[in-house]
């Protein structure tokens, strides 16, 4: 290729280059310049001398996960969380969709999306005041006139830990099914109207063609997703199981993962090594989880797998 041909397509492709420098500049800053902060597992922290400079201890920070008395706690409730919602993620997201997909109004449409949205652009300082504003003891909405139109009595909810699981997982979903749904949604509508039109020449129900057409159809999206979950199996989302239940100790029981505990040793201790190594096993965790999760499934139904 001689040199004119090079430069008319260097010019060609210029502008889009110019457009992909934001997008890796955010890469390298937030997602690769970071994994330096790995030695930091390994070593005892010097902030003054510098990270590089810490005596290095090998395994010795990996060790802080397994110290507290629970630890078999942590785990259980990290994973066990994490187990629900994988399972309901796609059945919430799917359900919210064909429910989308069945209304007729697109102005309708528009303001349901929205609704399910706006929750997951929310910060989660105001998801933690919306949440208080329905559960505050002596002013919630729920002990002020929800549970009294029940006839119920009023509940000390930030000392009740085993009402918090079930709130726990309502406001992640609350928070987390407008993304998914909106994603089934789209994968929904590429599915061929064809499909549709001879089921009902053969008289199938609504609930047959859910089954027997758009199930199937979505089962590529589903595992994906499903996948993609996997990564973050041994992680939680720490805005809602501190921010949300204020930080209150009398609910650790219910609220104390893996991130919690993390976030509470490294005020305690100051030693940025035991933050460092938990991330570090997270990710190395929840990336051997997704490379057998893709095996299992390349071996199942290879066209399904991702890589």
């Amino acid at each position: 290729m001689n040199r004119s041909k090079i430069l008319a397509k260097a010019k060609t492709w210029f502008p889009f280059y110019i457009f992909m420098l934001p997008g890796i500049a955010y890469l390298l800053i937030n997602n690769y310049l970071p994994m330096l902060g790995l030695y930091m597992a390994f070593t005892k922290v010097n902030l003054v001398d510098g990270i590089f400079s810490g005596e290095f201890l090998g395994l010795q920070n990996f060790k802080f996960l397994t110290m507290s008395s629970d630890f078999p706690l942590i785990i259980r409730n990290t994973l066990v969380y994490n187990l629900i919602f994988l399972i309901l993620n796609p059945i919430v997201g799917i359900a919210l969709a064909f429910f989308m997909n069945e209304l007729g109004s697109k102005k309708i449409l528009k303001c349901f999306q929205t609704s399910l949205l706006l929750p997951s652009l929310l910060s989660i300082q105001i998801i933690t005041y919306i949440v208080y504003a329905f559960l505050c003891i002596d002013t919630g909405i729920m002990n002020k006139t929800i549970l009294p139109t029940l006839g119920l009595d009023p509940v000390k909810w930030y000392t009740t830990p085993e009402v918090w699981p079930a709130l726990l997982i309502f406001v992640h979903f609350w928070m987390r099914s407008g993304f998914s749904s909106v994603v089934y949604f789209s994968s929904m509508l590429s599915i061929s109207p064809e499909y549709y039109e001879v089921a009902e020449l053969d008289s199938a129900s609504k609930a047959k063609q859910f089954w027997y057409i758009t199930l199937p159809l979505l089962k590529p999206t589903i595992i994906t997703l499903m996948i993609i979950s996997l990564g973050a199996i041994f992680k939680s989302d720490f805005g809602l199981f501190y921010q949300v239940p204020l930080g209150n100790g009398a609910l650790y029981k219910t609220t104390q993962t893996i991130d919690t505990y993390v976030f509470r040793g490294l005020t305690g201790s100051g030693n940025l090594g035991y933050s460092a190594a938990a991330g570090f096993l997270q990710s190395v965790i929840g990336f051997v989880t997704v490379i057998l999760a893709n095996w299992v499934i390349r071996r199942i139904s290879p066209d399904d797998a991702i890589f």
